[in-house]
């Protein structure tokens, strides 16, 4: 007899994740083992349930889908994620499969479709929209921002991106407000962003926080 296979959603919005559980109790061999609404209890969750496909929202009140899921390969590498996402995340493929996620699903997709990958998962295969499919032959890796930012400046954004305030960086750094707000300036500038969540999301992206998470 074919093992089950343990499944965690982690979604904030709590119909939608009832709808999800519901839909995924519905396949053979899948036991649904806990709802997570954001990524602290997500990754909580992980350690308490061990499961082996996680559906996880890309967009959380507190992290990134980007960086839950290379917080999730680190330690439990063995663990499907599927990303399941209303925002457009095409952008973002190739951080994605760097992480080595199972699959990525519009949250508009059809119940077969979402079973389909399921299935395809168990059976160590994914599937992924045919639009995607044909640009994986001609998408080439977006130039990254490893080679740009000071340790400085990695520092700040590692502690921006733990929800620290500007002074509270300031404070653990022993550098002024302004300070802090002036190195922040120069980093949006080297990002080419224009906000506080652009450069985290944007940050989580780069090995520069990949090897934070290592302590590296």
């Amino acid at each position: 007899m074919s093992k089950m296979m343990k499944v965690l959603v982690v979604d904030d919005h709590p119909l939608f994740a009832q709808a999800t559980k519901q839909l995924l109790e519905r396949i053979d061999r899948i036991e649904v083992v806990g709802v997570a609404g954001s990524g602290q209890l997500c990754i909580e969750a992980i350690q308490t349930t061990r499961p082996d496909i996680v559906f996880l929202d890309y967009q959380l009140p507190d992290q990134f889908g980007t960086e839950i899921a290379a917080k999730i390969k680190q330690e439990f590498p063995h663990i499907h994620i599927v990303i399941f996402t209303g925002k457009d995340i095409n952008d973002l493929m190739n951080n994605f499969l760097e992480l080595q996620v199972s699959g990525i699903l519009s949250k508009e997709s059809s119940e077969q479709t979402i079973i389909q990958l399921v299935q395809c998962i168990m059976n160590n295969h994914t599937m992924i929209p045919l639009s995607l499919f044909y640009q994986l032959r001609r998408v080439s890796k977006k130039p990254t921002v490893e080679a740009i930012l000071t340790l400085d400046e990695v520092q700040i954004m590692s502690m921006l991106v733990k929800g620290e305030t500007h002074e509270q960086i300031a404070s653990q750094i022993h550098i002024s407000k302004r300070s802090v707000d002036n190195y922040l300036k120069k980093i949006y500038q080297k990002l080419g962003v224009q906000s506080r969540i652009q450069a985290i999301e944007k940050f989580v992206q780069s090995d520069y926080y990949l090897h934070s998470l290592k302590g590296e």
